[in-house]
């Protein structure tokens, strides 16, 4: 037996589930290793039966007086009841249709059992409590009196089977190698790779569990951060075009018929100064929805066309992509940039009237190198890097919206397809994101971004009022929307489903149309707006909202990013328990973004406490990054993954999918990966001093 010895070869228990084991993703014996317990149940105080309290969850080591099966006159099942004692008393034991337990059990052993005490007309009992038989020769118990590891499984699984094999696999441990440098195990007492990965699953006590924890969080976040190191440092081998500053981008901004915020002018300095350098800008810029971060790339990418390079700016959505061409062309309308528009279903360029279709020319793939050679920027959706397509003198790309991109894939867009062989260079990069990123989670995540934060609105901007609305405040809340509508206002509806869904019970987007159509609002004109729309039916909706041809649209998630209607004021949010508060945040922002007093009324299915509190939040942060703090504390980081990559690919979610233990709330643990990981990389950028260390990387890699 041996680590890669694959799990239905380990014994008979391996051989009947290795199916259920690979739904998991575990094949083999080291998978099993490294799959870890969620919690555990303290069953390691063994009381005496005299001591037992009703309703106590306890622990006791008796001795079989009587077992037999009865079957229940009610409800016809199978219970089986046992009489077990102690030095100091007997209680009766009940299990509910196992009848197998009496081929288990017999009178004389001597088991375990471990269970919530409760009461009958003939005093305390125990019920279905799990059992362990004592034996002299076990050494320890796996199931009862210890604390016990408690897994996720999947359908058919029990926990006593994974226990089971991890317990008979665990001397594997010896076998793996401890890469974490002596150094570090010494300064933070951590313990070694075998005994952590043995305390883990079975702890002697909670204080060598703490420990195990401790190391073994610290190991995954040590991996990540030595990666993000080490791709910060190629990175920086690579040389990028140097970008002057030019003159014309001050008259470009007295231009604009606003003032740029103090965080605005800051940040877009940050940029420009990155640009001047001969080495690659790799830069995120976050900032508030509505905080104006379009502004500050179109003056980047302006600098960038001056100095006679290509820009690239790629975003999640067609929607979004014909919407920042739209902008940033009336922008740029003085100073003759060819602006190209390219997404699947459209390819269009600002300097022609038309658009590029395929009758005028041979292909698809030609109307885009078109579009690539003959255009100073590019807009257009992340399937621009899937195309194969080559830019001869691209110098910036931006990704907006995309801040799910992971350093490795930050760094695979930015040298594919992209370096100018001529002139060895790759370009510039620039990531844009609305929404809030804990700080956890870029000290995690993007170590390898310098940051640039846009943390104030426009002057004139007003604070959106947000309500929690519960139902029977719902028809003044639509009174509400009828009053805005006369006043020349336009509303958003959004709800989390497409199709009417039992299971879920949560509102459908086309059921929510219905009735507002029909019964709600007969006399305003309703659009409707999700996903499974074609493209040019998106558009023509997109642009009946923002000409006020529709009072209300209502809309999946699909309008998080990319619909701009300055004079919608009201915002519904339906079933507002199903999105995450950085959804709920970023469909806020839809409204508020002009000088109109604008309003968010959120609406939910469950009136639960947990639910409750949860949307609270949306009314007391601060800020966005207050906002995703605590909506990661609540939530947890399964959240914050699906805010990564909402296409619920953990694959593409750069090194998230590695994280098993370690969470983003573990600040501390995270600081000092972070604070280690650069210590080593400056000193010993090849690893040379730390070979395991340097294989473990290298296996990470190679998976």
């Amino acid at each position: 037996m041996t680590l890669s010895t694959p799990i239905a070869q380990l014994t008979k228990i391996g051989k009947v589930t290795a199916n259920k084991f690979k739904k998991l993703n575990l094949e083999k014996a080291e998978d099993l290793l490294f799959y870890f317990p969620f919690r555990y149940d303290d069953l390691s105080q063994i009381a005496t039966i005299n001591n037992l309290q009703k309703d106590s969850v306890s622990t006791i080591k008796a001795s079989i007086e009587l077992i037999s099966n009865k079957r229940s006159l009610i409800k016809k099942i199978i219970i089986t009841e046992a009489l077990v004692s102690d030095q100091t008393g007997s209680i009766k034991i009940v299990w509910f249709n196992q009848p197998f337990l009496t081929r288990v059990l017999k009178v004389g052993d001597e088991v375990y059992f471990s269970g919530k005490v409760d009461c009958d007309f003939y005093g305390l009992q125990m019920t279905n409590p799990s059992y362990e038989k004592f034996s002299s020769w076990k050494k320890e118990t796996i199931h009862t009196g210890r604390l016990i590891p408690i897994y996720f499984l999947t359908k058919n699984l029990t926990q006593k089977q994974i226990r089971f094999l991890i317990k008979f696999i665990l001397p594997l441990t010896k076998e793996i190698k401890d890469w974490l440098p002596e150094q570090i195990k010494k300064i933070f007492d951590f313990p070694d790779l075998v005994d952590a990965l043995q305390q883990i699953h079975f702890p002697d006590n909670k204080e060598k569990l703490q420990k195990a924890i401790e190391r073994l969080k610290f190991d995954e976040l040590f991996l990540i951060q030595i990666q993000i190191q080490q791709s910060k440092k190629n990175l920086e081998k690579n040389k990028a075009p140097k970008i002057d500053f030019k003159e014309e981008i001050k008259n470009f901004v007295l231009s604009l018929p606003f003032k740029l915020t103090d965080s605005q002018k800051k940040s877009a300095w940050q940029i420009l100064k990155d640009l001047q350098q001969n080495k690659p800008m790799n830069r995120l810029l976050e900032g508030e929805v509505g905080s104006g971060k379009t502004i500050v790339a179109t003056m980047v990418m302006l600098n960038t066309f001056l100095n006679h390079y290509q820009s690239l700016i790629m975003v999640p959505t067609e929607i979004l992509a014909q919407q920042h061409f739209e902008t940033i062309s009336k922008l740029l309308t003085n100073f003759n940039v060819k602006i190209g528009l390219l997404t699947r279903s459209q390819k269009r360029v600002n300097y022609e009237s038309e658009s590029i279709n395929n009758k005028n020319t041979k292909s698809k793939k030609h109307n885009s190198l078109f579009i690539i050679n003959n255009s100073d920027i590019v807009i257009g959706t992340h399937a621009l890097i899937q195309e194969n397509i080559k830019f001869n003198n691209l110098g910036l790309i931006i990704v907006d919206e995309q801040h799910r991109f992971g350093v490795e894939q930050r760094t695979k867009l930015l040298t594919q397809n992209t370096k100018n062989k001529k002139q060895n260079y790759i370009p510039h990069f620039l990531s844009m994101t609305a929404t809030p990123i804990p700080r956890s989670l870029a000290l995690a995540f993007y170590g390898d971004l310098d940051l640039s934060i846009i943390n104030e609105l426009p002057e004139q901007r007003k604070k959106i009022i947000t309500k929690i609305v519960d139902q029977q405040n719902r028809q003044a809340a639509y009174n509400f929307i009828k009053n805005e509508i006369k006043k020349g206002r336009q509303a958003f509806v959004v709800c989390p489903l497409i199709n009417e869904s039992d299971k879920l019970g949560v509102k459908s987007v086309i059921a929510e149309y219905e009735k507002l159509k029909k019964n709600i609002f007969p006399d305003f004109k309703i659009g409707l707006m999700h996903g499974k729309l074609k493209a040019e039916e998106k558009e023509k909706i997109r642009q009946d909202f923002l000409n006020n041809k529709i009072n209300i649209l209502v809309s999946t998630s699909i309008i998080e990013v990319g619909i701009d209607v300055p004079n919608a004021s009201v915002m519904i949010i339906e079933g507002a328990e199903r999105f995450g508060l950085a959804q709920l945040y970023q469909f806020r922002g839809r409204v508020g973004r002009s000088e109109h007093q604008s309003y968010c009324f959120v609406f939910s299915e469950t009136n639960g406490e947990k639910t409750k509190n949860r949307l609270q939040v949306l009314l007391t942060a601060k800020n966005s990054f207050e906002l995703a703090e605590k909506d990661l504390e609540i939530r947890g980081p399964g959240e914050i993954y699906s805010l990564i990559n909402k296409s619920g690919s953990t694959q593409q979610s750069g090194y998230l999918s590695f994280l098993q233990i370690a969470r983003l709330t573990d600040y501390l643990i995270i600081q000092n990966a972070k604070d280690w990981a650069i210590k080593i990389m400056d000193q010993d950028p090849e690893l040379n001093n730390y070979p395991e260390l340097k294989n473990k990387i290298k296996k990470i890699k190679s998976q």
